[in-house]
């Protein structure tokens, strides 16, 4: 005779740890659900009733305000900022998969102190380098062009990393030295060979890029005096500026959504990237 078995119960370090990521979950979607409601409020609904709920549907209103406000600047500032993002990150994906798998499969002198550099070169803080940045621009007459944000922006020391990690563990020896004997010469099994092979870790550099780039906003203010040349970020925070100036400034319901559009397209690229990004963030675990 079997006597029944009683569930398992969840021991208090899991309803801890359940607890805990609730709280952070609800930490980081509170303020993204507030700009989602907000944005589809008029200006003096933002400061009536509930901020976490919806009111007077506007959302439409405001859209068109953001988009013809300034003669449609709004579409200027995302066109910058995708030529930015996009530019950069594209430059900068390839520029880390050459120098990963380098650093993982040739041996040569200073490889390890250049590996060492990289690794020292993740840790030191973005923001430091926008003043030595814009002094070197200077020079060469590149501040208040494209160049000064888009050459800044191709050089990522954590996606060297992250390449070269994954280049030790996925990519291996043998296949490179097939394609040595069928007669493939280095640059054509690193294309053809080594960058399949590396594709979801190349995804998520791109990814991690791509975001760094979209919402980046101190180097841009720094270098670029042009409203024309602006990103989406910087063009956002000068009509939030505005509105202490007086009259004609922009509405905060039309900064609001105006913040709300410009997020859209990172959730796209996370949501179409996912399955991509999530290998590539376990790159290196299991080798």
């Amino acid at each position: 005779m079997t006597t029944p078995t009683r569930p398992a119960r969840y021991p208090a370090s899991r309803w801890l740890t359940l607890g805990v990521l609730l709280l952070a979950s609800v930490y980081f979607l509170a303020p993204v659900w507030w700009l989602l409601v907000a944005s589809t409020k008029t200006s003096s609904g933002l400061f009536s009733g509930n901020g976490f709920w919806f009111g007077d549907f506007a959302l439409l209103d405001n859209l068109r305000d953001v988009f013809t406000r300034q003669g449609g600047i709004y579409w200027q500032w995302l066109g910058n900022s995708a030529v930015y993002a996009v530019g950069g990150a594209g430059v900068s994906t390839l520029i880390s998969a050459m120098a990963g798998y380098a650093l993982a499969k040739y041996r040569f002198r200073g490889r390890e102190l250049t590996f060492n550099a990289v690794l020292a070169a993740v840790l030191v803080p973005q923001p430091l380098l926008a003043v030595p940045l814009y002094l070197m621009f200077s020079q060469l007459h590149l501040v208040n062009s494209f160049w000064a944000v888009l050459l800044p922006s191709m050089v990522s020391p954590f996606g060297v990393y992250l390449a070269r990690i994954h280049a030790a563990a996925a990519v291996p020896d043998e296949l490179i030295e097939a394609g040595r004997i069928d007669g493939a010469g280095e640059f054509r099994i690193f294309a053809t060979i080594a960058l399949r092979v590396m594709s979801p870790a190349l995804v998520t550099i791109f990814l991690f890029q791509f975001v760094s780039i979209w919402t980046n906003y101190l180097l841009p203010v720094l270098m670029l005096a042009d409203d024309h040349l602006q990103p989406v970020t910087v063009g956002v925070v000068g009509w939030q500026a505005q509105r202490a100036i007086g009259p004609g400034a922009p509405p905060l319901n039309v900064v609001v959504t105006a913040a709300m559009v410009s997020a859209i397209p990172l959730v796209v690229l996370f949501l179409s990237l996912q399955r991509f990004w999530r290998a590539g963030l376990t790159a290196g675990s299991v080798k």
